[in-house]
Parts: structure tokens; C-alpha cells; sequence
């Protein structure tokens, strides 16, 4: 045995692989040809590589700076290869690479599969880990590469039944060779018009040159054969680069699968160049669908960054705020130095100014859509309207045109599609404020007693239901001059929507109610901070508030729940006076009217979706007032017997 065959190791998959690669065999790409597109995709990413660490280490270009992807075909083998000259792998690289899948969010990326093969395929496609999707057509896959500065190459391979080799092995330049053994009935993937159709459609907004040897139709053999004449395939110029007359909606549409790593078409996107002190093109998409991450705010993957054409980094989070990050797209300066880093992008003027306009643009685009085209705004809100809600509170100068672009579901309408003008127009004659009311679900939102009044009154309320949605609006107090007020806050004032008898019977039942509250408040003692009647309720005899300066109890819940260790604010207790339940403890003893009160209490509390601190205590309360409401019921039947 040789020392080369002495070194050929063979290792088992990473587990996540092994399940991957059963995907794959399984036919989860729909559209097979897409194998092609991510190989390409993977070449032209290697290039890119190389140019950036180049720019530090000028001796790794020694073999050459012309870059290039070939593409050679053996139909009689029934293999594709396709060649690359750019960094490489060196041995622990490509076992790394080929053979583990090492990027953090794993764990979350195989719990969002779903078994449904157009979802899976997208989130495959986000992943990065298009490598695979070779084995949809390929019963072997041998990838040789040799890493830029490096003498020495390696060669892995794999029929993706669990298992890889890699061995030391000979290639005279540095770069990549993947080539596929096609599976039995996926020959056409070795023929030249089908390969060319193929890169033409996906892969020719690729800026580095795809070659191939042209072919000639031979009648004796009746088979395409190929000379010794090359050809380049794409365009290899950068489409960004291009102007936009020049570039149809279906080479953008294939550049964001390519840039994105996504499957399906985008929402919308925005191509400006934008010239002056600070020069930049923009060419920035709106997913169709939220990717499996989106809220893990470190996973920056979406804008890549270009100087010069020449590509810097993959994940440039300094270039968007976060509120945006679910935007895919390039960004590519002729200003900024081609030795950026990460930490000069945080610092850099010019780069906050490039950060301001990118916002600008995307906030211009999303502008269109809510104006244009509702129905595809209705999509992008449904998939990323929580996220952009956390613009209100980070983006300060763009705070009025976020809050324009919000939408929420009402008392009015079914669904999320209310904006705050809609909202604004259709309030009510002498109407102040903008209501909301906050909850833990819709459900919940919709049903709280706090609504009563308004619906009376016939009054729009705003439903939020979204864990930020306190938090953004701790930030946005007023829309249009009109301030947002919290059904659940405050002594209720309706001003002018409060006619001449309701303000007379509020002073009326204040006082007729005194006595009344002062033993409810004394019943209830530190559970909470105040008692009084209110005329916000017309089904409910009793809910709760907190004042208007103090923190929601909705808020307040979530805090504790995030471990947050809060001094509880007490809640208001507020009484319907025209309630049965409430008029009728007038007459309650004490210690009746102790159990009365806390029994109020807790389903006030109930009725907000907050937890009792004692069930146990709760329902032995409302056994007993059953109980006594039985007896009740008993003796007057006896009574009304013997008369």
C-alpha cells in the first residue's frame, strides 16, 4: 500500500447531514436543474473568497488574477464537472465544509422543516448548504481542491449513503473541481444545450466568466462533440453594475435566488446608483417569506458587501439597521477602502451615510407596495410587519414614515390590514385620541371588558397582540397630532364623546357609590392601589387598570416572565355601578363583602389574561358563593311553598 493510499480516510456524515442528504435523495427540489444553479453559485462565491483575502495577501493571486468557472461534459460517463480557480479548500476545510454543517442555528433550521418540499427547499436554499442538492441527480459526487497558497490538494468523495472519503491528491492550481456521476435517466444533465439553458437562466448575472468548450453537432455519431474552442456562457459582467433598461425582471428575480440562497421570487426590490461625496449602487430585495431565523438578530446574512466590484463580506449588518434585516440584497461603494473591516464599518461616517440612504430606500419601496400593490403589502406584513415594528423605537428620524407603514387589526375590521390614517379616518366627530387595547392574543384583545364603552359608542379600537408591540409603543405616543391612548389606562375621559347626562351621571354614582368603595378598597387592602366606580363598562360588573403614567400590566407580565425582576405595580380595581353583582353588595355584611370583592378582583383579573396568583384559593371562593347561592335558592322555594 502506497503512502497516498495509506492516508485515504473514510469519516461518517455529521448526523444533520445524514438527514439533509435523505431529503435530497428523496427528491425534495422540485426543479432538479437547480443543482447547477447552487454549484455555480458555490464556484463563483469561492472567487469572490479569493479576491478578498487577497487584497491582504497579494502572493495567493501568484497562479493568476483572472478568474473563471468551467463547465466540462462527458456524456458517455455520464458526468458534469464544474471547475473553479478560486480559494480552495485545504484538508480540514473540505471536511468541515462537506461533511458537517457548522453553522450556528442548526438545531432551528431542521425543527422548522415541515415535510412540505416547496417550503423545505426554501429554507435549504437559506441555509447555504446548496452543496447537496448535487445528489438529486448524481449517485457519486468527487470534489478536488487545492487551497490558494497551498502545494497540496485533497480529494473527497461520496455516494451521500453516509459516508465520505478524503485522500491526498494532485491538481495543478489552486481552486475547486466538483464533478458528478449522474444517476441512471439524468443524462440530459451532460448535455451541452441543456447546460447552457441552464446557466443562461440562472447564472448569467454571475459577474466571474462561465466557460465551456463549444460543440458541434457530428451526424455520424448523432451526438454533440465537442472542440477545442471556448466560449463563455454568462454575461460575466455584475448586474448591479448594469443599468437598469438593461436588466429584465427575470435576471433580477434569478440574482436574488442567487444572492439570497432563497428558492422562491422576491416581493419587490430597489436598483438605484447613487452618486455625489458618497457613491454606491443599491440592488435591494424584499423576501416573499420570512426566513427560519429572523429572529435571531445576530444572524446578519442578508446584505452582501462590494468595493469596486470587488466582493469584501457576506453578512454586512452595519449597512441596514436591524429593523431591516430581513432585506437581501448588495451593496456596493466606490468610496470606502478595500481593506474594510467589520470594525471600521461600524465607525465610519461614510458608512453610516450609506446605512441612512439604504434605509431610506427600502422604506421608499415598502412605501410603493402599501400604496400599489396592497395585496403584496398584505404578504410582506404578514411575514415581517413584527419586525418592522421595532423600527419605531430604533430609528428615530424615520419614526413617521415606519408608523405610516404599520398595520394592525381593530374592533372595525377583520384582519391586519388597519393603518393609522385608515384609523384617522373614520373616528368619530369630537374623537381625541387613537385607542388600543393590548393582549396576549387577539382573541383575547377583542373580548376584554375594557371595550365595552367604545363599542357602545361605536368607537374603532385598535387590537395588538405582538410580544413588541408595548415596547414600540412606548416609543410612538401620537400619530398625526392625535395621541395613542390605552383603553386599559387611566380614569377613562371620552371628552366631547361624553354627552351632558353621562358626565352628570359619572358625579352622581361617584358619590352615590362612596361608602361602597371605601369598604371594597379596605376588603381588598394592599391588592390594590385604588377603587372606584367607572362607566366604562356596560356588560361587566367589575375590570382592571393602572393609572396613565404607570407601566401596562400586559408589559409588566412579559418583563417578569423574561426574568426580570419588577416591583409589581398594583392594579386599579374600577366597579360598574349599573351591575347587579356590584348594587347589591351595598347591602353585603363584611365578611360577605370581602369574598364579594376578591372574587371581583380575580375575574377582573381573569378577564385580562393574567394568571391568579391562587387558584386553588379562587375556586374554593366560587364554590362557596355557590353554595350560598343554592341555599339561597332553597329557601325561597320553601318559602314560596308554604305560602
Amino acid at each position: 500500500m502506497n503512502a497516498d493510499k495509506a492516508m485515504k480516510e473514510t469519516r461518517g456524515f455529521q448526523a444533520e447531514v445524514k438527514q439533509l442528504l435523505h431529503l435530497m435523495v428523496h427528491s425534495l427540489y422540485s426543479n432538479k436543474e437547480i443543482f447547477l444553479r447552487e454549484l455555480v453559485s458555490n464556484a463563483s462565491d469561492a472567487c469572490d473568497k479569493l479576491r478578498f483575502e487577497a487584497i491582504g495577501k497579494p502572493e495567493l493571486l501568484a497562479e493568476g488574477a483572472d478568474f473563471e468557472i468551467r463547465i466540462a461534459l462527458d456524456a458517455a460517463a455520464r458526468s458534469i464537472t464544474i471547475s473553479d480557480n478560486g480559494i480552495g479548500m485545504s484538508r480540514e476545510e473540505a471536511i468541515e465544509h462537506l461533511g458537517t454543517i457548522a453553522k450556528s442555528g442548526t438545531r432551528e433550521f431542521f425543527s422548522a422543516l415541515t415535510g412540505d418540499q416547496q417550503k423545505d427547499a426554501q429554507l435549504i436554499g437559506q441555509f447555504g448548504v446548496g452543496f447537496y442538492s448535487a445528489f438529486i441527480v448524481a449517485e457519486r459526487l468527487s470534489v478536488l481542491t487545492r487551497r490558494a497558497g497551498s502545494d497540496s490538494a485533497v480529494r473527497w468523495e461520496s455516494d451521500g449513503s453516509g459516508e465520505f472519503t478524503i485522500e491526498p491528491a494532485a491538481r495543478p492550481a489552486r481552486g475547486t473541481d466538483v464533478t458528478l456521476t449522474l444517476k441512471p435517466g439524468e443524462e440530459e444533465f451532460a448535455t451541452g444545450i441543456r447546460v447552457r439553458t441552464i446557466l443562461r437562466k440562472y447564472s448569467d448575472h454571475i459577474a466571474t466568466p462561465i466557460r465551456m468548450k463549444k460543440e458541434v453537432w457530428d451526424k455520424d455519431r448523432a451526438a454533440e462533440v465537442a472542440t477545442d474552442e471556448d466560449e463563455t456562457v454568462n454575461q460575466a459582467s455584475a448586474l448591479w453594475a448594469r443599468p437598469k433598461g438593461e436588466v429584465t425582471d427575470e435576471q433580477y428575480r434569478e440574482f436574488y435566488k442567487h444572492v439570497a440562497h432563497d428558492f422562491t421570487d422576491p416581493l419587490a426590490w430597489t436598483h438605484n446608483r447613487v452618486e455625489g461625496r458618497q457613491e454606491y449602487i443599491q440592488l435591494l430585495y424584499l423576501p416573499a417569506r420570512a426566513p427560519f431565523d429572523l429572529w435571531d438578530r445576530k444572524a446578519r446574512h442578508g446584505v452582501k458587501l462590494y468595493v469596486r466590484r470587488v466582493f469584501i463580506m457576506d453578512d454586512a449588518g452595519a449597512l441596514l439597521p436591524g429593523y431591516l434585516r430581513f432585506v437581501r440584497g448588495i451593496i456596493d461603494s466606490g468610496n470606502l477602502p478595500l481593506n474594510v473591516s467589520r470594525e471600521i464599518l461600524q465607525e465610519s461616517r461614510d458608512v453610516k451615510s450609506i446605512r441612512e440612504g439604504a434605509a431610506r430606500r427600502v422604506l421608499a419601496l415598502l412605501e410603493d407596495l402599501a400604496e400599489n400593490r396592497k395585496d403584496d403589502y398584505a404578504k410582506f406584513w404578514t411575514e415581517f410587519g413584527q419586525v418592522l415594528k421595532e423600527g419605531v423605537g430604533e430609528d428615530a428620524e424615520n419614526r413617521e414614515r415606519i408608523a405610516k407603514l404599520l398595520r394592525f387589526s381593530s374592533t372595525a375590521a377583520e384582519g391586519a390590514g388597519v393603518s393609522l390614517s385608515e384609523y384617522l379616518g373614520r373616528v368619530k366627530e369630537g374623537q381625541k385620541a387613537i385607542y388600543y387595547a393590548v393582549a396576549d392574543s387577539l382573541d383575547a384583545a377583542r373580548n376584554s371588558p375594557h371595550l365595552e364603552i367604545f363599542r357602545k359608542k361605536g368607537l374603532e379600537v385598535l387590537l395588538l397582540a405582538d410580544r413588541v408591540d408595548e415596547w414600540m409603543l412606548s416609543f410612538l405616543h401620537e400619530f398625526d397630532g392625535k395621541p395613542l391612548v390605552s383603553v386599559a389606562k387611566g380614569d377613562l375621559d371620552l371628552g366631547e364623546l361624553a354627552d351632558a347626562a353621562e358626565k352628570e351621571a359619572r358625579e352622581k354614582v361617584a358619590e352615590e357609590f362612596k361608602d361602597l368603595v371605601a369598604r371594597v378598597k379596605a376588603a381588598l387592602g394592599d391588592a390594590v392601589s385604588d377603587v372606584r366606580v367607572t362607566l366604562r363598562l356596560t356588560d361587566s360588573p367589575a375590570c382592571i387598570v393602572v393609572e396613565s403614567d404607570a407601566m401596562s400590566r400586559h408589559l409588566q407580565r412579559m418583563l417578569k416572565g423574561a426574568g426580570q425582576n419588577l416591583s409589581e405595580a398594583k392594579p386599579i380595581l374600577e366597579l360598574n355601578p349599573q351591575h347587579p353583582l356590584v348594587t347589591r353588595l351595598k347591602e353585603e355584611s363584611a365578611a360577605g363583602l370581602t369574598d364579594w370583592a376578591q372574587l371581583l378582583l380575580e375575574q377582573a383579573t381573569l378577564a385580562e389574561g393574567a394568571p391568579l396568583e391562587d387558584p386553588a384559593a379562587f375556586v374554593r371562593r366560587v364554590n362557596r358563593m355557590l353554595e350560598l347561592a343554592s341555599k339561597n335558592v332553597l329557601r325561597i322555594k320553601d318559602a314560596e311553598r308554604q305560602d
